[in-house]
């Protein structure tokens, strides 16, 4: 595989040791309109009806990135409104959620062999958008490596998870982040404190169907946050294999209107306020263990 140059560069401001499998930390001079054609390191296909330029954007150099990395990068924006239906190919209109995710690719080529073998580090890094506040009532999926049965190897969430009936709202820590494995057991929680970049990397062994999270706040270094711990019910092999994911994805609340059946069926049915909505992000890349 051809890295293009921008890749190359940013990998050499990283630790000598570390190989880097995924570089989506945006360079300066990205533009947008790659976003539309999804012809950079991101497949923007989950969004609404409008152009993937509606819901997300390049920052340039209005937003600071994480000073993790200390690397000159553009920080995403991720957003959402009422238009955000998605409709998957051959499927129905989901209209319970409403979603825009960016999912890690390089010119146009899975990498799922690539990043998803061995152990692995996904690092992503997470900020309030302050003048699109989420409604912490909703559950949101914002990060999660997706296998083709829908379950996620790994997810982080932020709100009130999502009960059928509907509990006590918001939830005692929906405004805590949640690291989730497989098995949708919390792992790690944290505040969601709008002022700081929140970065995290969940290491995942793909042989031995492990995890383990890192976390820290701006420039502070990555340190670990759990023990190594067993992620055993992810299928081996390319079963257990997905599409990472990062963006905004809010499930509904349930509908009393709603009969029984369409109730329990979040990704078509529930109640969405269609407000604007985001998150930023920065610091997203995939490195080899």
């Amino acid at each position: 595989m051809i890295l293009p140059r921008w890749f190359v560069s940013r990998a050499l401001q990283v630790a000598a040791a570390t190989q880097i499998l995924y570089d989506g930390r945006v360079p300066l001079s990205a533009q947008n309109a790659s976003l539309d054609t999804s012809s950079g390191p991101f497949l923007t296909a989950v969004k609404g009806s409008e152009s993937a330029t509606h819901y997300s954007g390049f920052l340039g150099e209005t937003v600071a990135p994480t000073p993790l990395w200390n690397t000159s990068e553009q920080v995403i924006s991720i957003t959402i409104d009422n238009t955000s239906v998605f409709t998957p190919g051959g499927g129905a209109p989901q209209l319970g959620f409403r979603r825009t995710e960016l999912i890690a690719q390089e010119q146009g080529s899975d990498l799922k062999q690539i990043i998803e073998t061995g152990v692995t580090q996904f690092h992503f890094s997470i900020k309030a958008d302050t003048e699109n506040p989420l409604n912490l009532t909703h559950e949101y999926q914002i990060v999660f490596i997706e296998p083709s049965d829908g379950t996620h190897v790994f997810g982080v969430q932020l709100g009130s998870p999502f009960t059928n009936p509907t509990g006590t709202l918001p939830a005692p820590d929906a405004d805590s982040f949640k690291v989730l494995d497989h098995d949708l057991n919390v792992l790690f929680k944290t505040p969601f404190s709008a002022d700081s970049w929140h970065n995290f990397a969940v290491q995942v062994d793909w042989d031995n169907l492990t995890l383990q999270v890192f976390y820290s706040t701006d420039a502070e270094e990555l340190t670990a946050v759990t023990d190594v711990v067993s992620n055993p019910t992810v299928a081996q092999g390319a079963a257990g294999q997905g599409d990472f994911h990062f963006g905004v994805l809010k499930l509904p609340l349930v509908n009393p209107a709603d009969s029984t059946a369409d109730q329990g069926d979040v990704v078509h049915h529930g109640i969405q306020e269609g407000t604007k909505e985001g998150l930023l992000y920065s610091g997203v890349f995939v490195t080899r263990v």
